[in-house]
């Protein structure tokens, strides 16, 4: 008994004592922590969730164009991160990368407020159905380099701070607390930047809301190096994608090289001294890599260690890189998933903005505003699915949904809310030609959709790539669930421009002479092949990681 409260002031000691050797991290720095998070988050969310607005009114970007601006940010907002994930394990710590970070995405959103502040660096301003106050050449390259800094910047510190985060603690269970607490935060910080920051740049300025961005993002940074002293911060392991690529590699190299599916040519391949280690030959699926395992002469040395890197690599490598090619039909349905949300939350705030938005004779809703729905309804949503929804699933069906079958759930939700969106836009524009614009409340009923379909399938995609991602890439895997988000966004950027290179449904300024509807026809029938696609993959997985329900009915019916 002892024995046993002696191990548990020890781990409470290691805990809340960073200062001793060796015991860097723990509790005491959770407040820098969060606190770094919730600035620079806010910092940083603060111009993006309002830059259609601002391109539109302050730069006079036509319509479309602004959103076509604004998707690619988000998406690169998304997709760099895996970058800097790669850059931190390899070459820098999560640490320097977020210092680094944190200052680039501060000096993009003061270049952002000295292009409101500096009168050679503001737009003229621009009466309505003006062509002649288009900003010059200087404007639009401040512009630009603003935007550049300010999306590496926040992408760049994005994935670190929550990797930096968890590592200061050594049980999962205070690891868990603060992802739990991560999450809050910077689902706050958009939230309060989709409200409070949009009400005041749309209704005070722009200048005196990015001047808010700045200082967010300077009590984040300063918040974060206070810190220091308390962080543990280890160094730079190493990208398991290299062992990946290796794999690629000596397969090629090896590709004219006979090999035997027999358990006793077992002897031939490379197995690693870690205990941890695949022991046995490896699977059948995709023979072709399992050459790069095989041992030739001057592969490895007589004391079992690698010789020629590029030549030879584990049987635990090769089944890594299995392990992920089974997983990229699934991965792929969740790009086509995400096509139809991503366009529909930017070209939202584009209807918006011909709708009526007075709440009483005063206040008028930002249209920047209108997707924070999307954030409110998934956050509750999460909730209410874990403690009803899930529990009435299993009394019904004898069994808790598995993570594909949550998955399908969301897909099914996300249509019916593209479907919606198509009806709202219809009655939108049909009033909009009879000089009767409808209410902008009119848009919360579709959002509310997404964000439900959201609940279902974005924290459990997440989950299911942890799960089965192998153990050495789990660190990677909530950063390829962003990359989903970043290739979805590219990817509806592109349908937005075909459609509208071959068609008159989006003009640039007006859509009311376009026809909006049919365009979220054509991304409800991408989702509903895509949903077919989904079927399909689902029912052919395997779960490799993941605990099987009780009947080992893995299939989604």
């Amino acid at each position: 008994m002892s024995d046993k409260v002696e191990e548990l002031c020890d781990d409470r000691e290691v805990a809340l004592s960073p200062t001793a050797e060796n015991h860097k991290g723990g509790w005491i720095t959770f407040p820098f922590i969060l606190v770094s998070t919730g600035g620079l988050m806010l910092g940083g969310a603060g111009w993006m969730t309002n830059l259609m607005v601002f391109l539109i009114n302050t730069y006079h970007v036509q319509k479309i164009d602004a959103v076509q601006i604004s998707t690619l940010i988000h998406a690169f907002f998304n997709l760099f991160p895996v970058f800097a994930a790669i850059i931190a394990d390899s070459f820098l710590s999560s640490f320097t990368v977020i210092w680094i970070f944190g200052f680039t995405s501060l000096l993009g959103t003061i270049v952002l407020t000295l292009s409101t502040i500096i009168s050679a660096l503001k737009p003229p301003e621009c009466p309505e159905d003006s062509s002649s106050c288009t900003p010059n050449k200087l404007q639009f390259a401040v512009l630009y380099a603003a935007l550049s800094l300010g999306t590496v910047g926040l992408g760049g510190l994005r994935s670190s701070i929550s990797t930096m985060g968890a590592n200061q603690f050594r049980k999962k269970k205070h690891q868990g607390i603060f992802f739990n607490w991560y999450f809050i935060t910077s689902y706050m910080s958009f939230v309060i930047a989709q409200t409070v920051f949009v009400y005041i740049e749309d209704n005070v300025s722009f200048k005196c809301g990015f001047i808010i961005c700045v200082v967010a993002n300077s009590i984040g940074l300063i918040a974060f190096l206070s810190g220091t002293r308390f962080y543990s911060c280890g160094n730079p392991k190493g990208s398991p994608f290299t062992g990946l690529a290796r794999v690629l590699v000596a397969s090629v190299h090896k590709r004219n090289l006979k090999i035997s599916d027999h358990e006793t040519d077992g002897g031939r391949y490379f197995v690693g001294d870690n205990e941890e280690e695949h022991r046995g030959p490896p699977s059948s699926a995709f023979k072709f890599l399992n050459r790069a395992a095989v041992k030739m002469d001057g592969d490895v040395d007589a004391d079992g260690l690698i010789e020629k890197p590029w030549r030879i690599c584990t049987v635990q490598q090769v089944e890594d890189l299995k392990s992920l090619i089974k997983m990229i039909p699934v991965w792929t349905t969740g790009i086509i998933l995400l096509v139809p949300i991503g366009a529909l939350l930017n070209l939202t705030v584009v209807q918006a903005l011909t709708m009526d938005r007075h709440l009483g004779k005063k206040f008028q809703i930002p249209p920047g505003s209108m997707t924070v729905v999307v954030l409110f309804s998934c956050t509750v949503f999460i909730a209410v699915i874990d403690r009803l929804v899930y529990p009435a699933w299993k009394k019904l069906a004898g069994k808790r949904p598995t993570a594909l079958q949550k998955i399908g759930v969301g897909h099914v939700i996300t249509l019916v809310g593209m479907a919606v969106s198509a009806v709202v836009e219809y009655k939108r524009r049909i009033a909009a030609a009879n000089s009767e614009p409808i209410s902008v409340l009119w848009l919360i009923p579709p959002l509310l959709f997404i964000g439900v379909g959201e609940a279902f399938h974005y924290p459990v995609t997440a989950q299911f790539y942890y799960q089965e991602f192998p153990a050495n890439l789990k660190n990677m895997a909530t950063a390829l669930s962003a990359v989903l988000i970043a290739i979805a966004l590219y990817v509806a950027s592109l349908i937005i421009e075909l459609i509208r290179n071959v068609t008159s449904w989006l003009p640039n300024n007006d859509i009311d002479k376009g026809r909006l509807d049919y365009v979220y026809w054509v991304l409800f029938a991408l989702g509903l092949l895509n949903y077919g696609y989904f079927l399909a993959c689902a029912n052919y997985y395997k779960y490799q990681n993941c605990e099987k329900p009780k009947n080992d009915d893995d299939k989604l019916h």
